[in-house]
């Protein structure tokens, strides 16, 4: 019997329930998974669940929203979870009694957009305030970064997860007691972490493993015209006959075309995009070379200033191929949700940047003609 309401899964039958509901959501619906999941019995188990902590909300008897904790106090960090969140370096000077791995949220696609996950978030506080875990480590594809760094997750790592099943990942942490990081960046989150006042512990490795930003830099997070400054100074040494996604916009405009943007340094064979992923936001690259490839056919090259990733924009469709970094390179990872506000609300800015997209897809064109 699954219980209705939020609670750790306790019994079999609840994890089980949960393992189904993870088969639909990350195989049926996402596409996901497909080599590792168990189709005969249509559930997703991974080796991690055995010593996790399962979070789930039900309605009706039936799994809506899930989520999962592996706490370095029940057992040893797996060797895929310390690679993939890089946590060597944080066990090197913590113990792991204070490391939380958190992974597999989702939500049943009738409720996105409602506050269940936020209220299964608050169940799985508890556990997290009872334990006084200080590092909450997980990971987000990059459209999704702006929505977690909002909400206070930091990213640290030199090099983003590249998962064959998932996609390219982008390492984040959430530093637990730093209440006052999360009141200066204006996050949500502040309202409902509980503060621990002069008695809060912030690791002292925090300072040199987590505030260095790693390999992305927020447009959240930034100063302004330092981040401009940083996109500027790569598209203004654009070759002749490249236009800029940002032409004919002044500073101001092109603040507002960027909102909630990240400047992402990916390493040479990095997959930035997966075929068939939903996500639909563009990128632009600012520096180095990415090959578009349908499986071992290279479709394309693509250098400083090119646009790519705008055919799920444009056509809302899931991408089509897959792009790798053929160098190290930075790209920019243009918000979908600002571009499309703007359409509606800010029409000046989103017709420059609509029209500069459709004048790099002209040369792009021509060039290849």
């Amino acid at each position: 019997m699954v219980r209705n309401g939020l609670h750790t899964a306790e019994s079999e039958e609840e994890k089980e329930a949960v393992y189904r509901f993870r088969y639909d959501v990350y195989v049926e619906e996402m596409g996901r998974y497909r080599d590792v999941a168990d189709h005969a019995n249509r559930r997703f188990w991974e080796p991690e669940d055995d010593t996790a902590r399962i979070f789930f909300a039900a309605e009706n008897g039936e799994v809506v929203a899930t989520s999962r904790m592996n706490w370095g106090g029940d057992a040893p960090f797996t060797e895929r979870l310390v690679d993939h969140y890089r946590l060597q370096p944080f066990l090197d000077e913590l113990p792991p009694e204070v490391l939380v791995v958190g992974e597999r949220g989702m939500v049943k696609p009738e409720f996105r957009g409602s506050p269940i996950f936020m209220d299964l978030g608050k169940e799985s506080a508890k556990f997290i305030s009872e334990k006084r875990v200080q590092l909450i480590f997980g990971a987000c594809e990059p459209h999704l970064l702006s929505l977690y760094v909002g909400r206070g997750s930091q990213t640290f790592a030199e090099k983003n997860i590249n998962s064959s099943e998932a996609g390219y990942l982008i390492p984040i942490v959430n530093v637990v007691e730093d209440v006052e990081y999360l009141r200066r960046i204006g996050s949500p989150s502040a309202a409902t972490a509980r503060d621990w006042g002069e008695d809060a512990r912030i690791p002292d490795c925090v300072e040199s493993l987590v505030h260095n930003g790693g390999n992305v830099m927020s447009q959240r997070l930034v100063d302004s015209g330092l981040y401009l400054g940083e996109i500027h100074g790569a598209l203004d040494e654009l070759a002749e006959n490249h236009f800029s996604v940002l032409e004919g916009l002044d500073e101001e405009q092109a603040a507002r075309a960027l909102g909630k943007s990240n400047v992402i340094r990916c390493v040479a064979g990095d997959r930035v995009i997966k075929k068939g992923g939903t996500a639909r936001n563009m990128f632009v690259v600012l520096e180095g070379h990415l090959e578009v490839r349908d499986n071992d056919n290279l479709v394309s090259v693509f250098g400083p200033g090119d646009v790519f990733g705008e055919m799920a924009f444009l056509l809302e469709r899931p991408r089509t191929a897959d792009v790798y970094a053929a160098t190290d390179c930075r790209v920019l990872s243009m918000s979908e949700g600002t571009l499309r506000r703007s359409i509606d609300s800010d029409s000046e800015v989103a017709a420059h940047v609509i029209l500069n997209i459709a004048k790099i897809l002209c040369m792009r064109i021509l060039t290849k003609g």
